[in-house]
C-alpha cells in the first residue's frame, strides 16, 4: 500500500497500520498536506488541528509499538461536524452572527471516538445550524463539492464540510448529523458512504441540536464497513443523553457483515413517485436495483402508507417549531447577521401552537404506526437517495426542497438508512441509493450495503483530478 493513502478506506488503513506499511503520523501528514493544498477552494474546514493530530498520531503510533491498540480506529482520522463540543475549541454551529465561543466539554461521541483510537483532524463547516439541504451558507461560505472543481456545485447539506473533506482525502471520515437527511444528501452528493442512525442509538450529549425529536448523529465514510466500524465505537447508552437509555450494546462489524443476503426481499420506489426523480438519478438507481436482483434479493413494489410530499411538509413543520423553541429568540433579533434562508426556515416555526405542536407528534405516531404495518413481510427499502446530482450553487433555489423528498420521511418515521454510492450521472457526478430499515435495524442495511459494494466498485471511485494518493 502506498505509504500515504488518502483515499483509503478504515478498514484498509487499519490493516496497513497493523502490518507496519503506514504509520498514523504519516497518515495525518498525509491528509493535512492535502487539506492545506486544497481547502482554500473546497473550503470543508473552520480549524485543522494539525498540531494536535500530529501529537496524537505519534502517541497512538508508539502505543501500537509498545503492543497495544485500541481497536480498528486506531490512528485513523476523523473530521468532526462543527455542532459538536472539542473542549477547549471553538464552536459556531455554522453560525457567524454571534462570536464562536470555546467549548469547556467533550460531546459523548467525542469522547468515544478518541478513546477508540480516532484522531480529530479539524472542525468542518456546516449549514447554520444544521439547517438546509442544499449544504448553502451565506455567512461563512459553501464548501466546494469537489466532483466538480471548474464549477462551485452544492456538497448537500447540512454536514456539507464533513462529505467535502472525506471525498477529497482530506480526512478518512467524518462525524455529521442528520435531522431531514443531513448525513444521506452530502453522502450522495459526494460519492460516499453515509449512514443515518435511529433515534437515540448514538448519544447526542454535546451536540447543538436542532430538532430533538428528529436530529440523529451518523459517519459519513468510504463504505459501509467503515460505517459499522465507526458506528460499533460511537452507538450506546449515555446517562447524559436520556434519550439514549435503551439503545442496544452490540458489535456490527464483522462476521455480522459477513451473512448472506439473498432472499430478502426489498421495497422499491413506487411509481407514483419516480416522477419526482431526475432521469439521470433514475438510471442509476435502477441499474443499482439490478445489481440487488443478482445478489438475491427479491424485489417488491407497493404503495406508501403517506406519500413522501406530505411526510415531508410535516416533518419540515415539526423541525421548525423544534427550532424555533431552540433558537426562536436569537433568530428574533435584527441586529445579528444570520444566514437569511435559515432565518426564515426557524421563523416560520413560531406559527406552531402548542395544540399544532401536539398534533404534528400524534400524526408521526400514526404515520410510524403504519409504516410498521405496511412493512410487513419486508426486510429493507430500496429508494434513491436524492432527487437529482449536484447542481451549481448559482442555480440554487433556496425556497425548493428537491433534496428532502427522499429524506425527511425517515427521520419522520424514525428509520434508519445507509446512503450508497451506485453511479455516475452524464456529467460525472454521483448518484446514490438508501438502504432503510426499521429502527434499530442498522446490523441489516449495513449487510445490505456492504453486499452491494463488494459486488460493486462505485464507493471506490475518486473525484477526478483528485486521484492522486499523495498529498
Amino acid at each position: 500500500m502506498n505509504p500515504t493513502p488518502v483515499h483509503a478506506s478504515i478498514a484498509q488503513l487499519s490493516a496497513a497500520l497493523r502490518a507496519g506499511l503506514l504509520t498514523s503520523e504519516q497518515l495525518v501528514q498525509a491528509q493535512l498536506d492535502r487539506a492545506r493544498r486544497l481547502d482554500g477552494q473546497l473550503h470543508a474546514f473552520i480549524e485543522l488541528y494539525a498540531d494536535e493530530a500530529l501529537a496524537s498520531a505519534r502517541a497512538l503510533d508508539a502505543l501500537r509499538r509498545a503492543g497495544t491498540t485500541l481497536g480498528p480506529l486506531h490512528g485513523v482520522t476523523v473530521a468532526v461536524k462543527d455542532l459538536f463540543e472539542i473542549e477547549g475549541r471553538l464552536i459556531t454551529g455554522g453560525a457567524s452572527a454571534l462570536p464562536a465561543r470555546r467549548s469547556t466539554l467533550d460531546a459523548t461521541v467525542v469522547r468515544r471516538l478518541r478513546a477508540a483510537g480516532a484522531v480529530l483532524i479539524g472542525k468542518t463547516h456546516t449549514v447554520e445550524h444544521a439547517f438546509g439541504g442544499w449544504g448553502t451558507n451565506v455567512t461563512m461560505g459553501t464548501p466546494w463539492n469537489p466532483w466538480d472543481l471548474a464549477t462551485h456545485r452544492v456538497p448537500g447539506g447540512s454536514s456539507s464540510g464533513s462529505a467535502v473533506a472525506v471525498s477529497a482525502g482530506m480526512a478518512s471520515a467524518a462525524l455529521g448529523t442528520d435531522t431531514g437527511g443531513s448525513v444521506r444528501i452530502p453522502a450522495g452528493l459526494c460519492g460516499l458512504t453515509g449512514l443515518k442512525t435511529t433515534h437515540g442509538l448514538i448519544s447526542r450529549h454535546g451536540l447543538i441540536e436542532l430538532c430533538p425529536t428528529h436530529d440523529t448523529i451518523g459517519p459519513l465514510a468510504r463504505s459501509a464497513e467503515d460505517a459499522a466500524l465507526l458506528l460499533d465505537a460511537m452507538a450506546g447508552p449515555d446517562p447524559a443523553d436520556p434519550v439514549s437509555r435503551l439503545s442496544p450494546v452490540r458489535r456490527v462489524a464483522g462476521e455480522q457483515l459477513q451473512r448472506p443476503v439473498a432472499g430478502l426481499r426489498t421495497w422499491v420506489l413506487p411509481a407514483a413517485e419516480r416522477e419526482h426523480v431526475s432521469p439521470e438519478v433514475l438510471a442509476g438507481y435502477d441499474a443499482a436495483l439490478q445489481a440487488f436482483q443478482r445478489l438475491g434479493l427479491q424485489l417488491v413494489e407497493r404503495a406508501l402508507p403517506q406519500p413522501l410530499a406530505e411526510a415531508m411538509a410535516l416533518a419540515g413543520e415539526l423541525m421548525s417549531a423544534e427550532g424555533y423553541a431552540q433558537l426562536g429568540p436569537l433568530y428574533e433579533r435584527e441586529d445579528l447577521n444570520w444566514d437569511p434562508h435559515v432565518r426564515r426556515r426557524i421563523l416560520l416555526g413560531r406559527q406552531t401552537s402548542a395544540a399544532r405542536y401536539q398534533q404534528l407528534l400524534r400524526a408521526r405516531a400514526q404515520a410510524m404506526a403504519a409504516m410498521t404495518a405496511a412493512m410487513d413481510g419486508i426486510d429493507v427499502c430500496l429508494f434513491p437517495t436524492n432527487a437529482i446530482s449536484a447542481i451549481p450553487v448559482a442555480e440554487v433555489d433556496e425556497l425548493a426542497t428537491p433534496l428532502s423528498r427522499l429524506g425527511r420521511f425517515v427521520n419522520w418515521l424514525d428509520l434508519c438508512a445507509l446512503a450508497l454510492p451506485v453511479g455516475l450521472s452524464p456529467q460525472g457526478l454521483p448518484v446514490s441509493l438508501q438502504v432503510i430499515g426499521r429502527p434499530l435495524a442498522e446490523p441489516l442495511i449495513l449487510r445490505v450495503g456492504h453486499a452491494f459494494q463488494q459486488a460493486t466498485e462505485w464507493h471506490l471511485a475518486v473525484p477526478p483530478g483528485l486521484q492522486e494518493s499523495a498529498a
